[in-house]
């Protein structure tokens, strides 16, 4: 029988150290800035604050279509702000339980339907509202153009999330080096 070793090395470690380590992996990756659908989002972040932005500085309140407008523009900022920091830092990569492409694909979908209901709104309301030439009449048009800017930038991620979705121009090995964006 052979005998035991007199010297056996043996490590161990502690939760807390594991948790650190996941900690300082959290970079945010540049790479995703510079990508379409990066690029795209940062777009969508500017010109919907642009949007919400200018109407809130009318009495907005006074008219429900721009309590509309409000609604979509800020809850569509929010949400793409959530969006952009879970593919910012590659947190959608540890979620890979969740289809990602098709929840951006529906996410894009729906904000352009919401952006498309949101600029006719606000269009409409521009000349009932405000006095032509009047500082609120300026900031409403104003919104009105950022909307429409917003909308199509919205379709435009629709139209590549799509894309992604079905996998147009990319094969599995590259989706997965690239991080799941082009």
């Amino acid at each position: 029988m052979a005998e035991f070793p007199s010297k056996v090395s043996t490590r161990t470690s502690s939760p807390a150290q594991g948790a650190g380590a996941s900690v300082s992996a959290l970079r945010p990756d540049l790479g995703f800035v510079r990508s379409r659908l990066g690029a795209l989002m940062l777009l969508q972040l500017v010109l919907g604050l642009l949007v919400w932005a200018l109407i809130a500085d009318t009495p907005y309140h006074l008219y429900p279509a721009y309590g509309w407008v409000m609604f979509v523009a800020v809850f569509l900022w929010l949400v793409t702000i959530v969006f952009f920091i879970l593919y910012l830092f590659q947190l959608h990569m540890k979620l890979y339980m969740v289809p990602w492409p098709l929840v951006l694909m529906i996410f894009n979908i729906s904000a352009t339907v919401l952006y498309v209901t949101a600029f006719i709104a606000c269009s409409a309301a521009v000349d009932l509202t405000s006095l032509r030439g009047t500082r609120p009449y300026n900031q409403r048009a104003a919104a009105s153009f950022f909307a429409s800017l917003v909308m199509i930038a919205y379709g435009v991620s629709a139209f590549f999330s799509y894309q992604a979705w079905r996998g147009v121009g990319s094969n599995a090995a590259t989706s997965q080096m690239a991080g799941g964006h082009a």
